[in-house]
């Protein structure tokens, strides 16, 4: 049985030949459609990323993906306040896709309704280069080059790629690069060590909008008049460079990350000339992100009592700080340029959370239970200051218990059960833009859920199924207030 058979609650892993096999390595949408639960819209968009929700959580969503926490080899691709971005994913590099659902998921804190997590392949045998292109569609390109392999205690794993389309839809190409490079080494024979860096840039990524259903039927490859008339577009930089430290300490493990990284994004949109919101936030929206933080993981396994007991206990720390520009679209009669400038402000998200956890196996048994008590801070600077003063600081904090019991009924058919809470903070972009339509909306709520799930795993030959059944209450559910166009 594969590992996440033995584990009490709904958790799928994807291997790295059901990652590569048959698929361009471009969108995390190749992979994770296969996965029950999960509901992943891939609008090729490349302006907008894609749209993921696990039962429910981040349907809301309009761009990115919000409600489900990311982490790539233990670095958040997403922020504190729950914005995440999948495009961060390097597919190529992926050993195998781990997606969490259901109540086990508020073990991570805040934004979690869900759990997806990448883990690369570390650099083994001998070093080999290799490279490859693929061609399709719609002026679809991709060109990719990698060296990997290991030399006595050190492995290494280098990928560089390039994705071209045309898209399928006027006003939708796009080019991608990105790079990742991993080091592996074994600084003595109690730990390891890994370096881990990479990257993503989109520039000029064009956005198509989107279209009316009429227009639609009348010809699929069409764009609203607005996406041509403002040439709505997006530029994207990303970078990061993290750290995973393991070291095993008697029969206990200590293992500690710390990441930093940058993204710069600047986005042109298609308000309307004229309109309150081209005054507030401004039609062309710009900003130099900064993020860094870090986590410890303690592991004690448990002598002397009946069966396998593991105590857990770790702290993870994040924070991202904005430079958050705003400009008018427009310069006069000239449309879809940066303008005067209508918002400037430095926005601070940060999570300090502290967790305690047991994963007890005793003879048919297993046993998980875990508490978590999140803190996120919400520091918005404003230094335009013609129209007020609008900063302000706004405090979350919850704790977020879990727990989960399976039972073996046969070596090939587990049943289990789980309950846990969770909480959802509104990210900054929701917090940004308030019904009185000045300053932000601190009045914001997070909301908060309680989740039940009862599931049977059954493993015959290669044969595997799933089955659960889940019940989620959620109370202050954030929701969009109105929208223009869908």
């Amino acid at each position: 049985a594969s590992p996440s058979f033995d584990l009490p609650y709904s958790v799928d892993s994807i291997s790295q030949q059901q990652i590569s096999d048959g698929q361009l390595g471009i969108n995390a949408s190749e992979v994770l459609s296969r996965v029950p639960g999960l509901v992943v819209q891939n609008r090729q968009n490349y302006a907008q990323d894609l749209q993921i929700s696990s039962r429910g959580f981040g349907a809301r969503s309009a761009f990115g993906v919000r409600g489900i926490k990311l982490i790539a080899d233990g670095i958040p691709a997403s922020t504190p306040d729950g914005q995440g971005q999948a495009a961060t994913f390097n597919l190529d590099t992926a050993e195998r896709i781990e997606v969490l659902r259901g109540p086990a998921a508020t073990l991570y804190g805040s934004n979690a309704g869900g759990v997806i997590q990448m883990f690369s392949r570390d650099g083994e045998g001998p070093p080999r280069i290799g490279a490859e292109t693929l061609i399709g569609s719609d002026g679809m390109s991709k060109n990719h080059l990698t060296a990997e392999g290991a030399t006595d205690d050190v492995g290494f794993v280098l990928d560089a790629s390039r994705m071209d389309t045309d898209g399928y839809r006027d006003h939708s190409a796009a080019r991608r690069d990105q790079t990742f490079a991993k080091l592996n080494l074994h600084p003595d024979d109690d730990s390891k060590l890994a370096l881990i860096y990479s990257s993503l840039e989109q520039n000029g990524t064009q956005d198509p909008l989107g279209q009316s259903w009429d227009a639609y039927k009348a010809d699929p490859r069409s764009v609203t008049p607005a996406a041509l008339t403002y040439n709505t577009r997006k530029s994207i930089d990303h970078q990061q460079l993290g750290m995973n430290y393991e070291r095993y300490i008697g029969d206990a493990t200590l293992q500690v990350n710390a990441y930093t990284g940058t993204r710069s994004v600047i986005q042109y949109l298609a308000i309307p000339k004229g309109t309150p919101s081209n005054n507030q936030g401004g039609g062309v929206v710009q900003f130099d992100r900064k993020f860094y933080g870090g986590s410890l993981r303690w592991l004690q396994p448990v002598a002397g009592v009946p069966g396998e007991l593991t105590l857990i206990g770790g702290l993870d720390f994040d924070q991202s700080q904005d430079s958050r520009h705003g400009y008018n679209n427009y310069i006069g009669d000239q449309l879809g340029v940066k303008g005067a400038l209508v918002r400037d402000e430095v926005d601070t998200a940060r999570s300090l959370d502290p967790y305690v956890q047991a994963n007890w196996a005793i003879d048919d048994w297993t046993l998980q239970a875990g508490l978590r008590y999140s803190t996120m801070e919400m520091d918005v600077d404003d230094q335009f200051l013609s129209n007020g003063d609008d900063s302000g600081t706004k405090r979350y904090e919850k704790a977020t218990p879990s727990v989960s019991v399976m039972y073996a009924f046969t070596p090939e058919l587990h049943g289990y059960v789980s309950a846990g809470k969770g909480f959802e903070t509104p990210t900054q972009a929701e917090l940004a833009y308030s019904p009185s339509g000045t300053g932000f909306n601190f009045g914001l709520k997070p909301s908060e859920s309680t989740q039940y799930e009862m599931g049977l795993k059954a493993q015959i030959d290669n044969t595997r199924i799933n089955a659960a059944v889940f019940q989620i209450t959620t109370e202050d559910e954030l929701v969009v207030l109105g929208n223009s166009g869908g």
